[in-house]
């Protein structure tokens, strides 16, 4: 999750968060969430997160909404990766509907690089 994150702002993703969702949920440990401006910037940090990963042996297992670049949902098994144009992310308010999860931010997660996420 933490790869992901960095990869995803490698491609200059905005307001990235991990959130610890494993509590809670049975098929994932954690959400990665970000955004995007436009469709092309998300299509961007979905080919980047996933390029980054395969060296590492991660590959996805699912992927939705790739053709409207939108929101794009990448399942890897232990983490989801959600890329949000802007606009449905506020519209979602993905992080609202998961309040209840650990929620650790980009900023503090590159301090922690030898956490588990």
């Amino acid at each position: 999750a933490l790869a992901a994150a960095r990869a995803a702002s490698s491609k200059l993703a905005e307001d990235i968060v991990i959130l610890e969702v494993s509590p809670l949920l049975a098929i994932t440990d954690y959400f990665v969430i970000c955004s995007g401006h436009n469709e092309r910037q998300v299509q961007s940090i979905v080919e980047e997160v996933e390029r980054q990963l395969l060296p590492l042996g991660v590959k996805p297992y699912r992927q939705e909404g790739e053709h409207q670049h939108r929101w794009v949902l990448v399942d890897y098994l232990d983490f989801v990766l959600h890329v949000f144009h802007a606009e449905e992310r506020e519209y979602y308010e993905l992080e609202r509907l998961w309040r209840d999860a650990g929620r650790i931010d980009f900023d503090d997660a590159r301090e922690v690089a030898g956490d588990s996420a």
